[in-house]
């Protein structure tokens, strides 16, 4: 009997790795795009009539609007995504959020049009986020459901190397834009990084419109002789609400470290005597790593299993709280970013290369868009969404602006959590993903063949 996903030829493959590759770069190059922005410019061009720590502060809280889109986002794509097809949804959540990144860019500012320029902005802030919460979910699954079981940890990792070069490419761009001088920034500089989504969804479009549907899909839905009704995200939580708990816990600690040591550490180390472009290069070089890192680790996953790449990286997390923060609180430089970077580049690829393959091995085929990308999203929002505000929090109650102890107690207690949490979890690397056709109507298939025998036998009504 095979054990092997119903795959397409290597080009194929390749087609729809590097067609993942790229939604998720654009995904994060207009997500983060935007979070700088919001911090270095958008107070002074979209929110003039406030003071500006007042206009900072709106102004970021539009980024806020953006995370809570993503999970909206999600249920809606997902919901699509296991009902009518994989393609059809992907190629939506791309077009969407290259059009409302690249029409930011276009926007008149304040001064141009009054109080319609700040209510337009937030307006294509939320349909950006609704877009990206359909977009990262769609991409690995898309990949895994292609690939061969032998390597689909590796094939996926195209989806998750996207993350980190958004954000780098992201981070060039509006270093670029700071480096301006001030009228030229506020004027039109601001504008450009923006614009050139419009590009990049072209360059986008031109592979993600030549990839194949599913084969797993397709076989899935071949077998089952009426087609699954209601919600999906309802039928998840009732099929099995351990496993979409857990799914969502054992990805939160690994990211409340990323929100951390990588979003946190940039307003505290400044506190401290460093420079702010110090705490950048950090957060850059570490990134620059993850993207070399990802693949390897992935790679390991496919020959000794999910959970021990995973449980690595969230034990190192655990283990290096306590240590980092105090090689940070020395106020060397060179320590600092040695440390950061280490971090970033080396520890976080083996949870966010690794994790969303084995959410796709988690969920069965008629709820898997749906399960891998709400539970991603919700694990980004709770980990690294709001571990900045915590760790702030928990440094301004402690006494002593080094005092970090408290921080690194938080990371410790969170990885714990997603320690078990992984460790409860079912290891299904070598699983063909068609194996279990759906929860909604509990049939069963192990094979192509099997899928198509199973609708044969229903249609005979044996």
């Amino acid at each position: 009997m095979s054990t092997d996903n119903p795959v397409r030829s290597r080009a194929d493959v390749r087609r729809v790795a590097l067609s993942s590759y790229l939604g998720t770069t654009i995904e994060y190059y207009d997500f983060l795009l935007y979070g700088t922005a919001a911090a270095l410019v958008f107070n002074k061009v979209f929110f003039t009539n406030l003071s500006p720590v007042i206009g900072t502060i709106v102004a970021l809280s539009t980024l806020a609007a953006g995370y809570a889109a993503r999970f909206v986002g999600a249920m809606v794509f997902g919901h699509f995504g296991d009902r009518v097809g994989r393609k059809n949804v992907m190629l939506v959540t791309m077009v969407v959020m290259g059009l409302t990144s690249g029409l930011i860019g276009i926007l008149p500012t304040y001064g141009q049009i009054g109080p319609a320029a700040p209510l337009l902005l937030v307006f294509l802030r939320l349909i950006q986020g609704f877009a990206v919460g359909g977009e990262y979910g769609g991409a690995v699954l898309m990949v895994s459901e292609h690939a061969a079981t032998s390597k689909r940890g590796l094939a996926s990792s195209s989806a998750a190397m996207g993350a980190p070069t958004g954000s780098v490419i992201a981070t060039g761009a509006m270093l670029w834009v700071a480096s301006l001088p001030e009228d030229q920034m506020l004027s039109w500089g601001w504008r450009v990084p923006f614009l050139c989504s419009f590009a990049l969804l072209a360059l986008g479009m031109y592979f993600r419109a030549r990839i194949q549907e599913s084969p797993v899909f397709l076989d899935n839905r071949a077998a089952v002789s009426t087609p699954a009704t209601g919600t999906p995200i309802l039928a998840l939580v009732r099929a099995n609400p351990a496993i979409l708990f857990k799914s969502i816990l054992f990805q939160i600690g690994p990211y409340c470290g990323m929100g951390i040591f990588g979003i946190f550490i940039i307003s505290y180390a400044p506190t401290i005597g460093y420079s702010r472009s110090t705490a950048l290069a950090a957060t850059l070089l570490g990134t620059l790593l993850s993207i070399f890192m990802t693949p390897i680790y992935a790679a390991l996953s496919d020959r000794i299993g999910r959970r021990p790449v995973i449980i690595v990286g969230i034990v190192a997390t655990a283990v290096l709280a306590f240590p980092i923060f105090h090689l940070v609180n020395l106020g060397n430089s060179v320590i600092m970013v040695i440390s950061i970077s280490l971090y970033l580049g080396f520890v976080m690829p083996s949870i966010t290369g690794v994790a969303p393959v084995m959410l796709t091995e988690l969920f069965t085929t008629d709820l898997r868009y749906t399960g891998v990308s709400t539970s991603y999203q919700l694990a980004q929002t709770v980990g690294s969404g709001f571990s900045p505000l915590i760790a702030t929090s928990l440094l301004a109650a402690a006494d002593g602006a080094t005092n970090t102890w408290p921080v690194a107690l938080f990371l410790v207690i969170a990885a714990a959590a997603s320690g078990w949490a992984v460790l409860t979890l079912p290891e299904h690397s070598k699983r063909n993903l068609a194996t279990v056709v759906t929860n909604t109507t509990e049939q069963r298939a192990t094979a192509p063949e099997d899928l198509r025998q199973a609708s044969l036998n229903h249609k005979a009504g044996t």
